[in-house]
């Protein structure tokens, strides 16, 4: 979605990309941030959060978006395991205009696994430019 605020659409949806939930990397986050997680579980929350936190970045590198104002609402509904394909997406469910320059982007970001089942998403509230 490299567009203005103004070209931006309520209802459109934006694809984030997908990620695999690495084997090595989830051994080493485990380690790292939740001891004692059993990795027959899947990834943790943390690391669900961590992956669409990077989808999310990469997507917006050239998007306008100025500035995140913030993340809520956030829902894990599962823990998906090594090696599962992760696609991420976004929904724009509001905008408001901000002064001439700017305007407020509300969306709502799911992730999903191979099967089309949610495993997280969160709600958004981010600057474009105009």
């Amino acid at each position: 979605m490299p567009a203005s605020f103004d070209d931006i659409e309520i209802g459109q949806v934006v694809s984030l990309g997908a990620c695999a939930v690495d084997a090595k990397a989830l051994d080493a986050f485990v380690t790292a941030f939740t001891p004692g997680w059993a990795l027959d579980r899947g990834a943790p929350d943390a690391m669900v959060y961590a992956i669409w936190a990077k989808l999310d970045a990469v997507a917006a590198t050239d998007w306008p978006q100025t500035k995140r104002l913030g993340v809520d609402a956030l829902r894990w509904m599962r823990n998906p395991p090594a090696g599962e394909l992760l696609r991420g997406r976004m929904t724009v469910m509001a905008k408001d205009p901000v002064g001439d320059d700017k305007g407020i982007v509300i969306a709502q970001h799911d992730v999903l696994d191979e099967a089309g089942r949610l495993v997280f998403s969160c709600l958004t509230r981010s600057v474009f430019q105009r």
